[in-house]
């Protein structure tokens, strides 16, 4: 697929689409994987922040992203990959133009790349009259990467697999203070780090609960990320703290916004911050719903 400006005839730009962010409640690693990934148990938080896409169908077939972050070549971008994948799987004549405007920290254990491709996904089957389920969807999100299906589903989750089986788990309302200490992690990095432990007792929905798991993923981070641990450490003298993913965001639970935002003001001025609300369902969802009233 190009990734030049397109001069044929195009629709009306559309309205602006949430991509969701994630928090890892916990992430136990239970084995490796033949095909070279990870088996894993989690629950999937999703949150009331996150990024946002507007996606212009054009009459020609180029996919092009005409905003986004610098830091992110358009031809790596998991949304512009998203864009292409689905018009091959369904021999879409159209294209589109992507503008991405990014909130959730890259490489910050948030999902903000695959919840931008679900977001692709989703919408575009709408507006390029694809028409593929959510069962298809998820199976081709799952090519890009193992968080995109919980997205696509677009509900808080209990999961495992590589992280695509997933059971919807309805989680109490609870305010995430979420700070971001400056640093990328990149996930590759994380799971084959030899140090990673990978044979956590596999365990059921039943027996979860906050004093039994724990982030596998935490102490490697810890040891190579001086500033993820510090941000860790702080935070911890408020609420229990953990890290979210691969990294590198860390977070704690309130049960009340304001508690949430008094320990934000404090947060050292190095770090950036922010308080959301996790959600149940995914505020893609509502869009997606609104949009067909």
């Amino acid at each position: 697929m190009t990734a030049a400006v397109t001069s044929g005839a195009t629709t009306a730009p559309q309205r602006w689409w949430p991509a969701p962010a994630k928090v890892n409640l916990f992430l136990h690693i239970t084995g490796r994987r033949s095909d070279g990934y990870h088996d894993l148990q989690t629950v999937f938080q999703l949150l009331d922040f996150g990024d946002a896409l507007a996606l212009e169908v054009t009459e020609e077939p180029a996919i092009e992203r005409v905003a986004g972050p610098a830091e992110i070549l358009p031809a790596q971008d998991l949304c512009v990959r998203a864009a292409q994948l689905l018009q091959r799987h369904g021999a879409v004549q159209q294209g589109v133009r992507i503008r991405l405007r990014k909130r959730i920290p890259l490489g910050g254990g948030l999902g903000g790349g695959s919840s931008d491709a679900a977001t692709v996904l989703r919408v575009l089957n709408g507006l390029w009259r694809v028409g593929l389920s959510l069962d298809d969807l998820a199976g081709l999100g799952l090519q890009l990467g193992s968080d995109v299906p919980v997205f696509i589903r677009g509900h808080s989750a209990w999961a495992e697999g590589r992280g695509e089986l997933l059971t919807p788990l309805p989680l109490p309302e609870r305010w995430y203070l979420l700070i971001h200490p400056g640093v990328t992690v990149a996930t590759a990095s994380i799971f084959q780090a030899p140090e990673l432990t990978r044979n956590s007792p596999v365990i059921t929905i039943r027996a979860v609960s906050e004093a039994q798991t724990r982030n596998d993923c935490e102490p490697v981070v810890r040891a190579r990320f001086p500033a993820v641990a510090a941000a860790l450490d702080w935070l911890s003298a408020y609420a229990p703290a953990r890290l979210s993913g691969t990294g590198s965001c860390v977070f704690a639970s309130f049960e009340r916004a304001a508690v949430a935002e008094r320990v934000a003001a404090r947060v050292p001025d190095e770090w950036r911050s922010f308080v959301a609300r996790g959600v149940n369902r995914s505020s893609l969802e509502d869009a997606l719903t609104s949009r067909m009233r």
